[in-house]
């Protein structure tokens, strides 16, 4: 038991928290000059190791979800759906939401096949909901940040969040609610299951480029408002706003995370700096998933594809989801601790 526990200690710091990437940045630092006693020094070394560690796990893990993925073609994932009825099909649709992650581009025209497949509007919702939400790269990230029992927790719970808010639209009978639109295609919509392994690769390699190309910016901007955070806000201010102690403190987190144009990659650094400031768990997710799951473009964008009635449901559902979430698992916060 104590050898599994020194390989799995080395593992989460070594190899996901990249422990030695520290290291490397802090001696480069001190080369250069750079006193790490200051506020500056810190936020300077906490924003080149955070980026760098949050890039190198980007580009490894969207290479190996994009080589899964090109298994996975549109076609094939209706099939797999169609072949299941009731809370068992919201299960499915859940998970290869969360295994086989799109791209904005084409999350939208797979939604509209589904639907136009006949599949029933909660499996295709349970499919929307955990797509951006959770997926396994955000499990590894946030195991290398926060360690597996958080990272589990905002995986289960976000596929719960997806399953349950699935079943309900499906309850409400809402099918007349989405729009007819024209299908479009994207390269996440083409078929990939006669790829060689060389193309597999190719596209793998495509992906990384095409993802990183997108979110960089973000995890840029995440990175130095973790920083900000982390190094010039006093705690005391922090917990005031977002502590367990302020009853509001989750509602507060979804509200701000709502209007953030980001993913999970975007906001791990602010993420992590709010929770070394005392910031409840239940928060943190909550402010996680109202950036993943409803930011403003993300709306605005599925807006063209449902009508104002199922529109404001799932928006209602899913924050409502949220915010749940973070009460509970602020009231369960010492399971993490």
């Amino acid at each position: 038991m104590q050898v599994i526990r020194v390989v799995w200690d080395m593992f989460q710091n070594q190899i996901l928290g990249m422990d030695w990437l520290k290291e490397i940045v802090k001696n480069a630092l001190y080369t250069l000059g750079v006193d790490l006693s200051t506020r500056i020094g810190l936020s300077i070394h906490f924003f080149i190791y955070a980026t760098a560690k949050i890039m190198i796990l980007l580009s490894v893990l969207i290479f190996l979800i994009s080589y899964v993925q090109s298994y996975f073609p549109p076609e094939r994932t209706k099939q797999i759906l169609g072949k299941y009825k009731g809370v068992k099909a919201n299960i499915m649709g859940a998970l290869l939401g969360t295994v086989t992650p799109f791209c904005s581009c084409s999350s939208i025209p797979l939604f509209i096949g589904f639907t136009n497949a006949g599949l029933p509007i909660g499996i295709t919702f349970s499919f929307l909901i955990s797509s951006p939400l959770v997926d396994l790269g955000a499990l590894v990230l946030l195991m290398s940040v926060f360690g597996p029992g958080i990272a589990m927790a905002y995986v289960i719970v976000g596929l719960l969040l997806a399953i349950v808010g699935g079943m309900i639209i499906e309850k409400m009978d809402l099918s007349d609610q989405i729009e007819v639109v024209k299908k479009t295609c994207c390269s996440g919509s083409t078929s990939t299951l006669d790829f060689t392994k060389k193309e597999r690769v190719d596209y793998a390699k495509e992906q990384v480029l095409v993802t990183v190309n997108k979110v960089w910016v973000y995890v840029i901007a995440g990175v130095g408002i973790g920083a900000i955070i982390h190094n010039w806000i006093p705690q005391n201010i922090i917990e005031s706003i977002l502590g367990t102690g302020n009853i509001f403190s989750v509602l507060i987190a979804t509200i701000v995370g709502i209007p953030i144009y980001a993913d999970i990659f975007g906001t791990i650094a602010i993420a992590e700096a709010l929770y070394t400031k005392g910031v409840g768990i239940g928060t943190l997710l909550s402010f996680m998933m109202a950036v993943t799951a409803l930011s403003v473009p993300s709306i605005i964008m599925l807006k063209r594809v449902v009508k104002q009635k199922l529109l404001f449901i799932f928006v209602g559902i899913v924050a409502g989801g949220i915010i749940i979430i973070g009460y509970v698992f602020n009231a369960l916060g010492f399971l993490f601790v």
